[in-house]
């Protein structure tokens, strides 16, 4: 299964924020009985585990090449008297454990090619295990970490995590019209590491133990980039990881939150404008959600910016379904926190609504529902001369999906009252669209719907509605006049025009 994923997926593409990164290889197998490998390898003598050691000796013995000075893929089999046992943490005097935690470092800074499923088993079980071990020893608070130990342990998570990942299936085919939705899902395979190694940073950052005036020496902006490039990753079980420990990140570091926003910010602005590809903007959306859900008022002109550049525009690519549950959450998000942003963001929904794309009117339908829930009366005046135009096509839509949901609009109550305030504005605008539902839309649920809508009218305002109804009246009979006088003149000149040729034909017989 392994092989046929990796099969599809091509070669590796290179990560955004170090494009210098080399990828992971393939050592040469040149000696029968070749060993596992490690790279950084700072003890001239042995490199351990928690269960082995891998000596010096085998590794000088083997083809190998390091590859940007950390990250090296082991590729052929451990012969036999090559590995020792070593003791786990709880077997070593505490005074010992540092010396022991640096050399079971090195060991997990070794990459296993997970392509072949029957190769370096022993040695993978064992990296997995030392990882665990790891995990356990953060999380119970056993020892307390010193400086270099946590330099060690962020660099030898940065070996395991920050990869180049495998291009996406749309790269490999040369297609740009495949759903994104309909897309094979894309499984890591060397998650049962990779997933211990997240599970490994995520206790880190969140362990009261970390200091973060030492941590962010090493979970610096480059880290941040980093982990960010990472979102790219097809498989959702690691960006449902890299969502969590991002999330901890900003909220333990302050120091890096300007820096987290404006980062995302320039994911966004690339896939808007040049891409429209990239598998986590969901992702990235629910972590914006939670920040924007702790902004302070009155609110950062800054972050305004955000929501008109970035937020509002990702409503533009054609794959917003993806993602638009957590866009809609933001966006509303930022309306419940300022209520005086709904004009910008109701025209900002206009702006990009969709034309022919039937199922993204109604997702933007379903947000504009939820933004109009949030809305004062000052700020729907503003904009809803251009909105009701909007639901007005919306009605007449022949998609009965699109016209139902406009119509749902009127089961709000908070909608209602809105346009119950404002009725001698949008009664004219919207009764056309009523009308036109009642005589000939094809739906009988639209048609049941729409005859509801009307008769709320009719009881909110009987004045108004007859008043709407007359000028309807008086618009159909002078359109319908208007037609006539157009075929009229047209039978006039088809009439003109057929005579001049019989007049043509008689001179020319004589």
């Amino acid at each position: 299964m392994f092989t046929k994923i990796m099969g599809k997926r091509g070669s590796r593409k290179p990560s955004k924020s170090d494009p210098n990164e080399s990828a992971v290889f393939h050592l040469s197998a040149n000696s029968s009985s070749g060993h596992f490998v490690s790279a950084s390898v700072s003890n001239p003598t042995s490199i351990s585990t928690s269960n082995v050691t891998v000596n010096n000796n085998v590794i000088r013995s083997n083809a190998a090449t390091q590859v940007g000075g950390d990250r090296v893929l082991a590729t052929t089999p451990s012969s036999a008297g090559a590995i020792e046992l070593l003791p786990l943490f709880r077997e070593v005097p505490v005074s010992d454990r540092q010396n022991l935690f640096m050399r079971k470092l090195q060991i997990c800074s070794i990459i296993f090619d997970f392509s072949d499923t029957f190769k370096f088993v022993r040695e993978k079980e064992t990296k997995r295990q030392t990882l665990l071990e790891f995990v356990d020893f953060i999380q119970s608070g056993s020892g307390k970490m010193t400086e270099p130990m946590q330099e060690e342990l962020i660099r030898m998570i940065s070996v395991n995590i920050f990869r180049c990942l495998p291009p996406a299936s749309y790269e490999n085919t040369g297609s740009d019209t495949a759903d994104p939705e309909e897309e094979d899902t894309f499984l890591e395979p060397a998650w049962p590491h990779l997933q211990i190694v997240y599970d490994l940073l995520l206790r880190y950052v969140v362990s009261s133990d970390t200091d973060t005036k030492i941590a962010k020496r090493y979970i610096d902006h480059s880290f941040v980039l980093k982990l960010l490039d990472l979102f790219d990753s097809e498989d959702m079980r690691e960006r449902d990881y890299l969502k969590t420990i991002l999330h901890r990140i900003y909220g333990k570091f302050m120091v890096h939150r300007p820096f987290i926003r404006k980062a995302i910010n320039n994911i966004f602005y690339r896939f808007i404008f040049e891409t429209e590809r990239h598998s986590g903007i969901g992702e990235l959306l629910e972590i914006l959600g939670s920040i924007i859900n702790g902004f302070a008022l009155p609110m950062k002109e800054e972050h305004k910016l955000f929501l008109v550049r970035a937020l509002i525009p990702l409503h533009k690519p054609k794959s917003v379904s993806v993602y638009h549950q957590q866009l809609s959450y933001c966006i509303t998000q930022f309306v419940e926190k300022d209520y005086k942003l709904a004009d910008i963001v109701i025209r900002g929904l206009l702006k990009y609504w969709p034309v022919i794309n039937c199922q993204k009117e109604v997702l933007f339908l379903n947000e504009l529902e939820e933004v109009l829930e949030a809305t004062q009366s000052a700020e729907f005046q503003r904009c809803m001369v251009p909105l009701f135009r909007q639901i007005g096509r919306c009605l007449n839509s022949s998609h009965f999906q699109v016209a139902e949901r406009a119509l749902f609009l009127w089961n709000n109550d908070h909608i209602v009252s809105l346009i119950a305030q404002n009725r001698s504005v949008i009664f004219p605008i919207i009764f056309e669209a009523l009308e036109k539902n009642i005589q000939s839309h094809w739906n009988q649920a639209v048609h049941g719907l729409t005859l509801n809508v009307r008769k709320m009218f009719l009881e909110m305002d009987n004045e108004l509605f007859l008043e709407c109804e007359r000028q309807y009246l008086e618009k159909e009979a002078n359109a319908k006049e208007l037609e006539e006088q157009r075929q009229s003149i047209w039978k006039r000149l088809e009439a003109e025009v057929a005579a001049k040729s019989r007049n043509e034909e008689m001179v020319l017989v004589n």
